[in-house]
């Protein structure tokens, strides 16, 4: 598996596993009614932010998105967020993809890395996170509509580069 930064190309690759996380409704705030040129230029970042994929032979596995968590004096913080799809979980995609956004962040100078809305109930990924060195700063209750599980809390993670 080698991870690259997105081109156009990549999209009708992409846009499948985007899909599909959204319309589970069950790791992303992102309506599941959005159209694939809607979900592509929320899930696309323009420079000097950066989209990559992690393929094998050809295939994407996995998409991730990166940048400044908030501009001017909020600049300093990374943000990334991460997809993977739901043939390659479990396969160290995720982890590979969160590697990959540290380090770009760390080689761009950021001086940490949050994530806004990490939800709750999507263990997989709040320890993952905890394995790379994020801690939960706090949890906003009751702030994701889960469709299985009701309202449920979503973390802030963070960890300093």
């Amino acid at each position: 598996m080698r991870i690259r930064d997105y081109t156009q190309a990549d999209w009708p690759q992409v846009w499948p596993i985007v899909e599909d996380v959204i319309v589970a409704q069950e790791t992303f705030p992102y309506d599941p009614a959005w159209p694939a040129e809607v979900a592509r230029e929320v899930w696309v970042e323009r420079p000097p932010g950066r989209t990559v994929v992690a393929e094998d032979g050809g295939t994407v596995l996995g998409t991730a998105k990166m940048g400044a968590n908030r501009p001017g004096p909020g600049a300093h913080v990374a943000s990334a967020s991460f997809m993977v799809a739901a043939a390659a979980r479990g396969r160290g995609v995720g982890r590979a993809l969160c590697e990959d956004a540290l380090d770009w962040a760390r080689r761009q100078g950021f001086a940490a890395m949050q994530f806004n809305a990490v939800v709750e109930t999507n263990t997989a990924a709040v320890e993952l996170y905890r394995r790379l060195g994020f801690t939960v700063i706090g949890t906003v209750p009751e702030s994701f509509a889960h469709p299985a599980l009701g309202r449920v809390g979503l973390h802030v993670m963070h960890r300093p580069l």
